[in-house]
């Protein structure tokens, strides 16, 4: 089916245009036109500066930022100071957005494929023949068309599920470390689906299993800076108790920092139930008698004593709180541990309280919502099998890496090469584009329009609105080049197939503000304006709309306690793997070297693969920092990295970060460390299908070779301070 050139101009058009200005107070009266040429005029250089807030989508946290816009240039990202999640304070991956816009490997047109798969040849072709090609790709194979997402909510994923209701085709959602135990658990214990504040500002007393929510689970930026709250102290300085296999930035700043055999979490926290009683209500059966401390100790690694004086200081304190994730649910019986680190909160009465557990309400927009889960290791194991049956004839991958992310025992490797047309929609080629057959670029975040529902909101009603700052960058290069709204797309192609998606507007612009118009509708919230115009730029201007005044409304649940299995590995080695979230995030950040370059909180390492080993036993091995080994699975998975020698580490423990070892991802990362994702083998959590990342057992080899470990620290020796000695002596770090 064709594209006319004027119906193409009708539809594309008008995806960028204006922003509103961030300012202190106040409405601003009109949107004002942005303007960011190629060429820079001379009689533009103004030197006058203008701040824009905007949603960053640089992870899934989705902080409120405030962008700095110079001569029509994007400079400086800061924190918006009025959006709830973050209350202007934001993260190192915010920072790094900037280098995403004005990436020099950035796809500036849509690309397709002429040679094989994964030569890396391509010929620019227009927007007008790519939307004639996906939608008639589409058209022609509806029931045997995928559409893999990462978790996307706001308006852009209601674009996505009426097209994909109204077209006929599949949805997956991927993301590489699953939220789908943690959003289960929340689930059957709090009866929400939704992940809820876990109010640590106001808590005294907080007991983490597993989850580094100080450096990267879930919403880091909200949880330090309600850490600081917590130190301080209102009464008296908080206490925090930390359960995990391996030492984390959270650790570092515990209280205590407990050790706990892998995968058995949820019976520590069993074992403080049992200790704390009145849980009555969780345990109709009895269950917990057979968790009793002294009972399970040598299982867990933590003595009883431990258990009873951890026990009886949360019955001290006036706002106890329990949160888990990470680690303690990456095992096979991940949904059972977290269940049970959850239930902590019944027990202590804590839910809906300060300090405590906060359920979040649901939208007030219908069909807006936070991003949903993605879908489970299992769920992909059956999409493999249906590309190796010939089920899967059209594969459409937006920002999801899953030729990165996922295992090689999962077979997803050899199976997609089975599909006839892959389709990525992509900024920056990763490892699942650069086997693609056709490539349509996406705008920057900074560049285009959309809404955001927070994954973990702040205990009531908020919309984050995402407005472009900057014209697109490749906009010079015409309409029928340059990138384009991934929304924008999806509604033109449905229009070129001509199915109705029911949304109000023609342009993904058109759409976000019939959003803002229901939100003006509800006459509440943030933003009180005299019409609707006012209202649009109020929203704009402060970077979203929220409702202190709108909580949950439903009873919470109290869910029962189920038995606690204990967890099985893959593989019989002699070292627990254990993977860990860099400041790469799941690897999406690799291609940023401001990134790249970001020192890892525990080891200052950087640009690197290295594998945390505990230091005695690396000392028994003839180990030193440096030295080039091998990690081998008995699936046949091996990969290499440099060793790193640590004190913290547990004897029985390696510990590897996740984000290198690309085969594409720009000339920053490709090549680059080695993938410890690959290495995992094919288990997942009994109850949810989620990949059980934690679950594989490895052995440990020296090949002999020496690399220096790239680390902040150590590049500048000591020198004599005296008079004679003002300036630091550079090395080139070939020194020992």
């Amino acid at each position: 089916m064709a594209l006319t050139r004027r119906q193409f101009l009708t539809l594309m058009g008008g995806s960028a245009g204006a922003a509103v200005l961030f300012q202190a107070c106040g409405l601003p009266e009109e949107e004002l036109l942005i303007d960011a040429p190629i060429e820079m005029p001379e009689d533009l250089v103004t030197g006058i500066d203008n701040w824009y807030a905007t949603t960053c989508k640089q992870c899934d946290t989705s902080e409120g930022i405030v962008v700095r816009v110079m001569e029509g240039r994007a400079k400086k990202i800061e924190g918006n100071p009025d959006y709830p999640i973050n209350l202007g304070k934001h993260s190192a991956s915010c920072e790094a957005g900037l280098q995403l816009l004005y990436h020099p490997d950035r796809i500036s047109a849509p690309m397709l494929r002429t040679g094989p798969r994964g030569s890396g040849e391509y010929r620019e072709i227009s927007w007008e023949d790519a939307i004639a090609r996906l939608s008639e790709q589409v058209s022609n194979n509806p029931t045997e068309t995928v559409l893999i997402t990462n978790p996307t909510g706001g308006h852009q994923g209601l674009v996505i599920d009426r097209f994909v209701e109204a077209s006929g085709i599949r949805r997956s959602t991927y993301e590489v470390l699953e939220t789908g135990v943690l959003r289960r658990a929340i689930a059957e214990v709090f009866g929400s689906d939704l992940i809820p504040e876990f109010d640590i500002d106001n808590s005294d007393y907080i007991l983490s299993f597993g989850a580094d929510f100080l450096h990267t689970w879930i919403s880091p930026t909200r949880y330090t800076r309600g850490y600081g709250e917590f130190r301080q102290g209102g009464e008296h300085r908080g206490k925090l108790v930390h359960f995990s296999s391996s030492f984390t930035l959270t650790a570092a700043n515990a209280d205590e920092w407990i050790y706990v055999k892998p995968g058995t979490e949820g019976l520590v926290a069993m074992a403080l139930i049992n200790e704390l009683g009145h849980a009555e209500n969780i345990d109709p059966t009895g269950l917990l008698a057979d968790y009793a401390s002294e009972v399970i100790a040598e299982d867990i690694g933590v003595d009883s004593e431990t258990i009873a004086r951890i026990a009886h200081e949360l019955e001290l304190s006036h706002h106890p709180l329990a949160l888990g994730g990470g680690q303690a649910a990456a095992h096979t019986n991940g949904l059972s541990n977290l269940k049970a680190i959850l239930s902590i909160n019944n027990v202590l009465n804590n839910v809906g309280q300060k300090g405590g557990v906060i359920l979040n309400p649901d939208s007030p927009l219908p069909g807006v919502i936070a991003p949903r889960p993605g879908d489970s290791f299992s769920d992909f194991h059956r999409m493999v099998e249906e590309m190796n049956n010939g089920s899967v004839q059209v594969l459409l991958v937006k920002d999801a890496d899953l030729y990165y992310g996922l295992p090689d025992s999962a077979g997803f490797k050899n199976a997609i090469n089975r599909v006839p047309l892959i389709v990525s929609f992509s900024s920056i080629s990763d490892d699942t584009t650069s086997i693609a057959d056709l490539i349509l670029p996406q705008h920057s975040y900074l560049e285009e329009w959309g809404t955001d529902v927070p994954l973990a909101g702040p205990g009531y009603q908020t919309i984050g609105f995402q407005q472009p700052v900057v014209r697109p960058f490749f906009e010079g290069r015409g309409t029928n080049l340059g990138t384009k709204s991934f929304a924008d797309v999806l509604m033109t192609v449905s229009q070129v197939m001509g199915i109705d998606l029911g949304l109000n507007g023609d342009t993904f612009k058109d759409v976000v503000r019939d959003g803002a118009k229901q939100l003006y509708d509800l006459n509440r919230g943030s933003v009180s304006a005299p019409s609707f115009e006012a209202f649009w730029n109020g929203v704009l201007q402060r970077g979203g709309w929220w409702d202190t005044n709108s909580k949950y409304s439903s009873n919470s649940q109290s869910g029962e306690l189920q038995s606690i299995n204990h967890p099985s590995f893959e593989g019989n080695g002699e070292f627990h793997v254990i993977p860990f979230v860099s400041s790469l995030m799941d690897g999406r950040g690799a291609s940023l070297p401001w990134l790249q370059a970001m020192p890892d909180p525990i080891s200052t390492a950087t640009w690197q693969t290295w594998v945390e080993i505990n230091h005695h036993v690396a000392e028994a091995k003839g180990i030193k920092e440096g030295d080039v080994v091998h990690l081998r699975a008995s699936n046949g998975g091996v990969i290499t990295a440099l060793a790193m020698p640590n004190p913290a580490t547990p004897p029985e423990i390696l510990g590897v970060p996740i984000g290198q070892g690309h085969r594409d991802s720009g000339r920053y990362a490709a090549g680059r460390g080695a993938n410890v994702l690959s290495l995992l083998g094919a288990k997942y959590d009994d109850d949810t299908g989620c990949l059980a990342w934690a679950a594989t057992k490895v052995n440990l080899t020296v090949s002999g070779d020496w690399i220096r470990v790239p680390k902040f620290e150590n590049t500048v020796p000591e020198f004599p301070r005296d008079e004679h000695h003002h300036i630091i002596q550079l090395t080139t770090g070939d020194h020992d």
